[in-house]
């Protein structure tokens, strides 16, 4: 019988699950949306029902009694309180939500050493500070930490990964002492393992509940976006992941940490390798402003990739970028425009291409290693016209990514937790 494992991914707008056999390939899929649950997706009780809803589904369609190990990916920076069984005590903060208490962003501000990713109003540690005072709490836990605690009953461990925002040091691996001078009562952190890191086993309860065998691991997992990389395959040093999606966002293998606040860069740790990158604010939304999608397929098929327009765009919706250039006031630059669309297009393909060159380059300059190949995800990577002229100004290898589903990156990390189990 062929071993299996799950990665589960949940999301913004639902659950993902992917059953994955040991040489990496995808045995089965699955996906629940969450408002088929509820309609407020802060709720706990709705993602669990659908990561619940989404797992049950997976395992009609494969062998459960292959199933060895399940790990869980979650939004990075949501976190929600909870009670020595686990219950939430409150609705979650989302990883997009702000914490306006002026004291408490004032003393992480005051404590944090400044290239800590837990500065700013949307911070793990920010919420946590927040949550700390409610009547009956016993941990504060991340998205990730409480999907895979409904399944071990273990509500008091977390991974590298969804940690770093909260403060957590991942060169030293520990919780710093600043922490507490900050005002955070320590014993609500849960103890922090290394993504791929068995935490527990299944409960009865899960058991019963999924018809599987005892004996399944839960592994500790990660956040959304560190999935999403492991999932293309990329494990080399210099490895770049580039997701073409509404923004433009790439990340690289490093073989040190990368620390740069001012462009929104941090590391995640991942073993003895570091997980560097930066968003831009430029990307598929900017094209969708001038263009429907329908409109950019026929327009991309009359564009000659081997050449350049000689335009010098730089796309953004709005004024303001964050990463590979760090101003809140830069504008647009999409001027001149040529009579024909398709040259008007080529134009900003061009310019993000080079925006995603400049962001390696960023990097680079800041010590991660030199890029030495793409895999791309999103949308804009079934672009044949778009990849064509970022690989012409790349000039490094690209290379088929394995998968896009974040929950197929979390697998692997179940892979490696059922392998040092010594269940594979």
């Amino acid at each position: 019988m062929m071993p299996l494992v799950i990665g589960i991914d949940i999301g913004t707008s639902g659950a993902r699950a992917v059953a994955m056999r040991p040489e990496f390939s995808i045995a089965g899929h699955s996906a629940v949306p969450l408002d088929r649950f509820g309609r407020n997706p802060r709720d706990p009780a709705v993602w669990w029902s659908a990561v619940g809803a989404a797992l049950t589904e997976l395992l009609s369609g494969i062998d459960r009694a292959a199933v060895r190990a399940i790990a869980i990916d979650g939004t990075s920076g949501t976190l929600l309180p909870v009670d020595v069984a686990g219950r939430p005590l409150a609705e979650p903060l989302m990883y997009n939500d702000k914490v306006a208490d002026g004291d408490i962003l004032a003393a992480i501000a005051r404590e944090a050493p400044a290239a800590s990713a837990a500065h700013g109003a949307t911070s793990g540690l920010a919420k946590a500070l927040r949550f700390q005072s409610m009547p009956g709490i016993a941990m504060v836990l991340h998205q990730a930490d409480w999907i895979a605690g409904n399944l071990s009953g273990r509500f008091d461990v977390s991974d590298e990964n969804n940690v770093l925002k909260t403060g957590y040091d991942v060169e030293a691996r520990r919780w710093p002492d600043w922490i507490a001078a900050a005002g955070m009562r320590m014993e609500l952190l849960p103890r922090v393992v290394e993504p791929g890191d068995v935490t527990g086993a299944l409960t009865a309860a899960a058991a019963e509940l999924f018809g599987l065998p005892r004996d399944v691991v839960v592994v500790a997992g990660t956040t959304d976006g560190c999935a999403s990389f492991l999932a293309t395959g990329a494990a080399a040093i210099g490895d770049g992941v580039t997701a073409l999606g509404s923004s433009l966002t790439i990340k690289i293998l490093s073989n040190r940490p990368i620390s740069a606040p001012r462009f929104g860069i941090y590391s995640h740790r991942l073993g003895n390798a570091w997980l560097a990158g930066g968003a831009s604010n430029s990307g598929g939304k900017v094209l969708a402003q001038h263009f429907p999608l329908a409109r950019i397929i026929e327009l991309s098929a009359a564009i000659d990739p081997k050449t350049t327009t000689g335009l010098d765009y730089y796309p953004l919706s709005t004024s303001g970028e964050r990463f590979p250039i760090a101003d809140p006031a830069l504008p647009p630059r999409l001027t001149p425009r040529p009579a024909d669309d398709a040259n008007y297009l080529k134009a900003m393909f061009e310019g993000i291409a080079a925006i995603e060159a400049l962001g390696y380059d960023r990097l680079a300059e800041l010590g991660a290693p030199a890029l030495t190949s793409v895999r791309s995800v999103g949308g804009g990577a079934a672009n044949p016209t778009w990849t064509a002229i970022r690989q012409r100004k790349l000039g490094v290898d690209f290379l088929p990514a394995l998968s896009d589903e974040a929950a197929a990156g979390t697998a692997r990390l179940a892979l490696m937790g059922a392998s040092k189990a010594g269940l594979l």
